[in-house]
């Protein structure tokens, strides 16, 4: 009698793990939704290049600005309600995109379903970690990684196909159908959250940090439709540095802030915290441009840029096992600097193949970029909760996650602005009959991915020469971001050089 109880308490936690290891998969399917649906949404919509861009930006926005507050929520108003309450606002955000008849409406939506993201995250992790312990807890989140990764490698694939087959609507139909799904089994197998004991959140703290990442992060999304030395960027980034500022004070002053700040002063988690920063720059936003270069620049349907873009997630599938397993032999330090050279290079390689239309090299190349970031990726997490003391573990996964999710929109609106950036340079000579106003559209449109709207524009100019324009700025940001990519690879290695707590 003892061994079927047993038997279906086992079952029933397992049937709660899944609900949360199939809500990890519906991030990153919503991630590169809005990325594979744009071009299709804009065929059926219109809209602006900003409007269109925000598509994306705005679930990035508010997904890691809110993603430390969603943590503090699920801590104080429980784990499992946190959750469901996500999976069920990205159930409905997800129906009112699919019936909205606007890209701004859809814009909205987006951003709200950036906010279910960070609830569903935060719920759901913690969650997990009450379902199991010791060994069994390591095993649970490396398949919850594992659910991750899976769901970056087919997502853009999967959605490429609804989008071909069914049309881009079909696609938060079916993710309103399984976040539905997911919620209705998290709520009916979750155990209720554990009681915690009583504690007094650094609110005013929270509302600092975020507020000042939010305006931050907007200012730099906003660089592309206005410039660097335009009043609203200039005004967002002084508003943020001034909250940055006021909220490190606040944290030095107060006994138990939301953050230590000490924490910064360790040189290993400082070099941890480099880490998704170098991800960012060498892997996540080419999950973003590549595929609008190949829809926009290149022609091919959602589905055919999916398939080429398993090439550089593919292996996020199989080499963060592998990170792990070279540990035995090498610091982590070493493996991670040694996947963001190998990345590096790829990128380098990257650039020539996009202008030399070389499809074996092409291929190459994302599978050496995928491969290089995917070392440090299976290291990271681990680094960043084992480079504090255990005490302050949880601070440390909480700031670390905040800078990953929060690192990816600011990352990719900052590519965004520099490929807007060279192509206005390129272009502003050879379409100088244009006023600005026009070249600016046009440039916006180009930086975007679509070459024809940037030649309706500007009819003038040669085909040719705005292609030319739209490869070598891409040859030039790759150049950039391996660039960027080499010198984290440096600062990493220097700072993890040792193995643990001071041993080498």
């Amino acid at each position: 009698m003892s061994s079927l109880i047993a038997s279906s308490s086992r079952a029933t936690r397992m049937t709660a793990a899944m609900a949360v290891f199939l809500a990890a998969m519906l991030l990153p399917l919503s991630f590169t939704g809005g990325v594979v649906t744009t071009p299709a949404i804009s065929h059926a919509l219109g809209g602006s290049p900003a409007a269109l861009t925000w598509l994306t930006n705005g679930f990035m926005l508010t997904f890691g600005s809110l993603l430390l507050t969603a943590g503090i929520a699920a801590d104080m108003a429980g784990r499992k309600r946190i959750f469901i309450a996500g999976l069920i606002i990205f159930c409905v955000s997800n129906l009112f995109i699919y019936l909205a008849q606007s890209t701004a409406i859809i814009g909205v939506f987006r951003a709200l379903q950036g906010i279910a993201a960070a609830m569903t995250l935060a719920g759901g992790s913690a969650a997990l970690a009450q379902l199991y312990n010791g060994n069994a807890r390591t095993r649970a989140f490396s398949l919850l990684g594992t659910m991750f990764g899976a769901g970056l490698a087919f997502g853009p694939l999967l959605i490429g196909l609804i989008t071909d087959v069914f049309g881009w609507r079909w696609v938060y139909a079916s993710m309103a159908m399984l976040s539905g799904i997911v919620a209705l089994t998290g709520s009916a197998f979750l155990p209720p959250s554990e009681k915690q004991p009583p504690q007094k959140a650094d609110i005013a703290g929270i509302a600092l940090f975020t507020l000042a990442l939010i305006l931050f992060t907007s200012a730099v999304m906003l660089l592309p439709v206005y410039g660097f030395l335009s009043l609203p960027v200039l005004a967002l980034f002084i508003a943020s540095t001034l909250l940055i500022r006021w909220f490190v004070n606040h944290c030095r002053k107060i006994k138990h802030p939301v953050f230590d700040i000490a924490l910064l002063r360790s040189p290993r988690f400082a070099g941890v915290l480099l880490l998704p920063v170098a991800t960012c720059y060498c892997y996540v936003v080419l999950l973003i441009i590549i595929p609008l270069h190949f829809m926009g620049g290149d022609g091919l349907s959602e589905t055919q840029s999916a398939f080429y873009l398993l090439a550089l997630t593919g292996p996020m599938l199989v080499f963060p096992s592998l990170a792990a397993f070279l540990t035995r032999w090498f610091t982590p330090g070493a493996v991670s600097a040694t996947g963001l050279i190998l990345a590096a290079a790829g990128l380098l390689a990257l650039g020539q193949a996009l202008q030399g239309g070389s499809i074996s090299l092409l291929l190459f190349s994302l599978v050496i970029i995928g491969a290089g970031a995917a070392l440090p990726w299976g290291l990271m997490d681990g680094l960043a909760v084992s480079a504090v003391p255990v005490e302050q573990a949880g601070m440390a996964a909480g700031l670390f996650n905040t800078v990953r999710v929060a690192g990816e929109g600011i990352a990719l609106a900052m590519v965004t602005a520099l490929l807007v950036a060279i192509n206005h340079l390129k272009l502003r000579e050879v379409a100088a009959d244009y006023s600005p106003d026009v070249i600016n559209d046009a440039v916006n449109w180009l930086g975007g991915g679509n070459i024809d709207r940037a030649a309706d524009l500007l009819p003038t100019v040669s085909r040719m020469l705005l292609r030319e324009s739209y490869d070598s700025a891409y040859t030039f940001l790759f150049q950039a971001l391996a660039g960027m990519t080499l010198v984290c690879a440096f600062m990493v290695w220097k700072m993890l050089r040792k193995n643990g707590h001071g041993q080498t």
